[in-house]
């Protein structure tokens, strides 16, 4: 799927779309080979200044995450210690449990 997205910077802190074009890629699953495949296409996306979509991605690293986000830690204050996910928790690199 190829996509053209429009010229207006979006406010949001995490929002995905920014001017430019989107492509989404389904690959089959090949173990380590697409792994590696993955890896290779990441660093295309930030060295292009591009950005990977968070919530079709199972594996994004935190400094991946970090780059294509660089307003993350805006977006940061606002997560409840008491409520959060283990995206979250694996992209900030945190592990702020509460425990009640």
């Amino acid at each position: 799927v190829l996509k053209t997205f429009g010229t207006i910077q979006s406010p949001g802190m995490l929002s995905f779309p920014r001017p430019g074009i989107t492509l989404a890629l389904d690959f089959a699953y090949g173990g380590r080979k697409t792994l590696q495949l993955l890896d290779e296409l990441d660093k295309v996306v930030r060295q292009s200044g591009g950005a990977v979509y968070p919530a079709k991605d199972a594996r994004m690293s935190a400094e991946n995450f970090q780059a294509f986000f660089p307003r993350w830690q805006e977006f940061a204050q606002y997560v409840d210690p008491h409520f959060s996910s283990s995206f979250w928790r694996r992209v900030s690199h945190t592990n702020n449990l509460v425990t009640v």
